[in-house]
């Protein structure tokens, strides 16, 4: 029998659910300042989880949670692209 191994868990800042690491879409903000979408779950810098449904997004946005986790300002530009991406389902 093989051991069970740890899968990391981190919580969505808009429906507050603890998931697998992986299922989760992570934003950095660079030590930089710049904002994005981290899609190797690797990049430097501060960063959030969110599900990938854009009701999340909303939810964390309007609870200003992300700005917080961030330890900073969001764009209107780069929020209104993100939920588009995540509508896509990218």
């Amino acid at each position: 029998m093989t051991p069970e191994r740890n899968v990391p868990e981190r919580m969505c800042l808009g429906c507050r659910a603890k998931r697998p690491k992986r299922e989760l879409v992570r934003l950095v903000r660079s030590p930089e300042g710049k904002i994005f979408l981290d899609a190797t779950g690797k990049a430097k810098g501060r960063g959030a989880y969110l599900c990938p449904h854009p009701e999340c997004l909303r939810a964390a946005v309007k609870g200003k949670r992300l700005e917080r986790a961030l330890r900073s300002a969001i764009a209107g530009e780069f929020l209104a692209e993100l939920e588009e991406t995540l509508s896509r389902g990218e």
